[in-house]
Order: structure tokens, then sequence, then C-alpha cells
């Protein structure tokens, strides 16, 4: 069979077979068939993760067959939708339809399924991550068996299953709260370090959505911000031209040449930066909210992501900033900030605490072993817990420190897949079995 790998180029794996399943009964065939076989089953995303969250090492199930979206209840405000379907397919057809989902990350590419299992997120709203959204779930256990949990049947896997990992079973449904569509206003602002810092608070508490970019090596910053709109009316999108320059051809095509030529001379990059910040403009549009929420991501890279208790954020930033400046390195792509409010999601990275998120990148080409793990160093010590999806060093003993309700996941784990059909090496390191 063919190596599978994930898009940044960070995981890989070589299934024994794989298997594009087009109803759940195909996919319950390959879980009894692990069972009987001493084997594991993963059914992959769009290996969007930089973690090895979704790598699958016995049989692989493609989500191809598995996209669309299955009922709609407008009393209940609510979508069932396949768990293959890709985000951007989501959008789509929610858009369709006259609705949205509340909140979302700025990538478009992923499954469903993958995105609410590694608690992608977005920033500010009333909830942030797509796994808080979730209304109710179906789910294949590892004795085959269908199960559909909600708040009021099989209310403990709803909690748990909402940030799953993937370790739970396959997801084949998933039901999400929605809203009427809705708009954003849309507001882009270059400006400097200190005075990002000094307004933050002030921007989260004026805007619906804030989020930064942080230029290492210089004072640049760029702010965005996302605002909701009364009306549908008078809508004020991209041109495509607008869309092309700034989008694909600036953020992308001339972004992804300056972090080559810093992969290849490092010496360059604070110059590069620093050219990268004055580059900046502002800018202010509006539209449809999920073209607002994402954006195209051409370069490939490697991120890690920690989220930080909200009230200590912006001292943890400050110190991270304090590392990177006493050290050699050479960092080409900026820091984000985002926070998020608190959640009821027992492995949520968000799970009872207003939190920040700081994430790191670089190229996919580049070596991020020692920057990643000194930045981690520096953000466990503030309480920080990473981003499923990312790259991180934890171990379960770590996580379970840092999770109070940890163990009982491993009791529904147990009840769930008590022969590890879903396991893989990342499982391994993450639950401890």
């Amino acid at each position: 069979m063919g190596a599978w790998t994930n898009w940044a180029g960070t995981e890989a794996a070589r299934p024994r077979k794989v298997v594009t399943p087009d109803a759940t009964v195909l996919i319950q065939r390959e879980i009894e068939h692990a069972v009987a076989h001493r084997g594991t089953v993963k059914m992959m995303g769009a290996g969007h993760s930089f973690s090895g969250i979704s790598a699958p090492v016995g049989t692989m199930l493609r989500p191809d067959q598995l996209v669309g979206i299955v009922s709609v209840d407008r009393d209940a405000m609510t979508v069932t939708v396949l768990a293959g379907t890709p985000l951007h397919v989501l959008n789509s057809e929610l858009g369709r339809l006259g609705l949205s989902l509340h909140n979302m990350g700025d990538i478009a590419e992923q499954t469903i399924a993958g995105a609410t299992s590694t608690g992608t997120h977005g920033t500010g709203g009333t909830v942030a991550s797509l796994s808080a959204q979730i209304a109710a779930f179906t789910i294949l256990s590892g004795h085959g068996e269908e199960i559909t949990a909600s708040p009021t049947s099989f209310r403990a896997l709803y909690e748990f299953g909402r940030i799953g990992l993937g370790a739970l079973g396959i997801l084949t449904r998933i039901t999400l709260f929605v809203e009427p569509l809705f708009a954003l206003e849309a507001h882009e602002q270059p400006t400097t370090w200190d005075a990002a810092l000094a307004t933050y608070d002030e921007l989260t508490h004026e805007h619906h959505h804030v989020d930064l970019y942080w230029f290492p090596h210089t004072e640049q910053v760029l702010t965005k911000t996302h605002d909701r709109l009364a009306e549908l009316d008078g809508l004020r999108p991209l041109s495509r031209w607008k869309h092309w320059r700034d989008d694909e051809f600036l953020s992308n095509t001339v972004f992804g040449m300056l972090t080559t030529i810093g992969t290849h001379a490092p010496a360059t990059v604070p110059v590069l930066n620093q050219l990268s910040g004055n580059a900046l403009s502002e800018r202010s549009y509006s539209d449809i909210s999920h073209r607002v929420f994402t954006s195209p991501r051409r370069v490939r890279f490697k991120e890690m992501e920690y989220a930080v208790p909200r009230a200590v954020g912006l001292e943890a930033l400050r110190e991270v900033r304090r590392l990177i400046e006493s050290s050699g390195w050479r960092i080409s792509f900026p820091v984000e900030i985002r926070t998020t409010p608190a959640d009821d999601i027992p492995l949520s990275t968000a799970s009872g605490r207003d939190s920040m998120y700081l994430a790191f990148h670089v190229p996919a080409k580049a070596d991020h072993t020692e920057y990643f793990a000194a930045v981690e160093a520096v953000l466990r010590t503030y309480d920080g817990r990473p981003h499923w999806g990312k790259m991180h060093t934890l171990v379960a003993d770590d996580l379970a420190a840092i999770y109070p309700r940890f163990n009982d996941f491993l009791t529904v784990r147990e009840d769930m897949d008590p022969q590890r059909v879903f396991r893989n090496p990342y499982l391994r390191q993450v639950l401890g079995d």
C-alpha cells in the first residue's frame, strides 16, 4: 500500500490496507476484522494535523464517500452532517441553506470529524471551538456498536467525545448547532508590539473576534478584528483582484519566497520580517462569515500551539519574546495570538478557563526542534495545554496533571475501545497505552 503523510510532512505511516467505505456497515465490518485479528483501524481526515493523531497503522479508512448534510432541524437550529465532510463543503452548503457556524478557525480544508476530534478553534465569540458547537454525534465503538450521544443520551460519552482524539471510536455523523447566515466586518491594521499589547484587552472587549500576528525580530504586529453585522445588505467583499493580490500573491506566493530565502540564509530573516511588516497596509471589507474567518494556506509549515490561562497570556507572550531575542534563532513566521472563552469539554484546551492561544510556526523544511522545545518549556510553566493537532512532546503523565478529568476520559475509552482498535503511536504517547 502507498504511504500516508500529513499536510506538513511531519508524520508518515504505511497502512496495511486502505478502504473507502460508503456506509456504516462497511466500517463496522473493518472494526470487527480488526478485533478478530488484533489489528487497528483509523479513519483519516484531511491530514491537516501536525501531530500524528490521525496516522493510520493497520487499516486506513478514507472519508471520501462520507460527505454531505444529512438533515436540517430549523426548530432546534441544528444540522447533521456526515463526518467526512470538509469544512469548506460544509460552509458552502450551510450558506446555500441560509445558515452559518458561530465560529471557526482560519483553515477550511479539514474534515468536520478531524477538526472536532482535535479541538480546532477560532478566536473570540461565545464559543470558539467547533467541538463546543456539537449538539450530538454518532460513533462506532471498538465493539462495532453504533451509538448516538447527546446531552440526553449517553451523556458521559457526549461530554468526552466532543474532543475524543479518535480514541473512542469512528465518528460517522455530527450534529452541529447553527445560526442564521450572518456577515462579518473585517478590519486589518498594522501596529507596533507595545501598542498591540497595551490595547489588547480593550480590543478583545470591543470586538467579537481578534487575531494578532507578531513578526519576530521586529516591533511589527498585524491586528485583525471581525465584528458581526446586523444585516446582509450592503456588504463590501474583496474584489477578485484584491483577494488574489493580498491573499494569494502577497500572503502566499511572496511570503513563501521570503521564507524559502530565510530558511537557506537565516541571517536575512530579521530584515525580511521587517520588510514584511512594513509592507502591511490597512484594509477593511465585509462578507459572509466563513469567507472572512478562513484564508488560503499555500505555504507549508510546522506548527506548535499552546493554550494558557487568559489572565497570564500576555505575560507568557512577553516571556517568549525575551526567549527568542536572547537566542540565536531566526524565526521567519509570525507568532499568532488568539483568545477564547472557557468551555466544558473535558479534554478541550479551553476546558474550565478563558484562554489565550500562542501559535508558533516554521517552514515545513526548517528544523523546529530547539525553537519549539524551548518555547514549550516556557509555556508549561504557565500551565499551558498543547493543541492536540499540533506538535508537542507531552506524554500521558504530563497531560493527566493539567486535565482534571483525564483519568475519566481513560475510563470512557476503556468502555468504548477495550482492545485498542483505534490506537496508533500518537495515542500511545498521550494516553499511555
